[in-house]
C-alpha cells in the first residue's frame, strides 16, 4: 500500500513534466481533407496514378476479403490489374473524425459508392467505413501510410 501511495504522486509529477504535444493545425486538417478529396476524384476518374499519389512509399492497404497490399508500387499494380473494371458512377466520403499530433494523423469516416447495374436502373450502392492514417512527409505534405476499409453489408452477388 505504501508503494502505491508513493507511486501516485510520482506519476502525477512525471506527467506534469512531459512536454505538451502539439495538435493538428487548421492547415493540417485542410490538407488531410484535400488528400481525401483527391483520392475520391482519382477513384471517379479511374486514375491509378492519382490514386497512388495520396500514399507514402511504405503504405499498407488493408482491403476487405483480400490479402494486405504493402508499398506504393504494389498498390499501383493492384489498381492497374482492376483498371478495366468500370469506376463507380458516384463515390462520396464523409469524415467523422480527423485528429492527430504533429506529423501523424487519422481520418475516420464512411463512404458510399454507386455502380451501374444492368439489372437495376438505379445501380448498386455499396456503403462502408474507413480509417486512414497519414504521416507528414519531409516536404510537409501529408500522405496516407495505412488504409483500411470494409463494407456495411455483404457485396451484392451477380444473378
Amino acid at each position: 500500500m505504501r508503494r502505491l501511495v508513493l507511486a501516485v504522486p510520482s506519476l502525477a509529477f512525471l506527467t506534469a513534466c512531459l512536454p505538451a504535444v502539439a495538435s493538428l493545425s487548421e492547415e493540417d486538417i485542410a490538407a488531410l481533407n484535400d488528400l481525401r478529396a483527391a483520392y475520391v476524384e482519382a477513384v471517379l476518374a479511374n486514375d491509378c496514378g492519382a490514386m497512388t499519389a495520396v500514399f507514402a512509399q511504405n503504405v499498407v492497404s488493408l482491403p476487405p476479403n483480400v490479402p494486405m497490399v504493402e508499398g506504393r508500387a504494389a498498390y499501383r499494380a493492384a489498381c492497374e490489374a482492376e483498371e478495366s473494371e468500370a469506376p463507380p458512377q458516384d463515390f462520396t466520403t464523409t469524415s467523422r473524425d480527423i485528429d492527430g499530433y504533429v506529423d501523424l494523423a487519422f481520418d475516420r469516416g464512411t463512404f458510399s459508392q454507386t455502380y451501374a447495374s444492368e439489372a437495376m436502373a438505379e445501380g448498386v450502392t455499396i456503403n462502408g467505413k474507413y480509417v486512414v492514417i497519414a504521416r507528414k512527409q519531409a516536404d510537409d505534405s501529408w500522405r496516407w501510410i495505412v488504409g483500411i476499409y470494409n463494407f456495411d453489408a455483404p457485396l451484392p452477388q451477380p444473378e
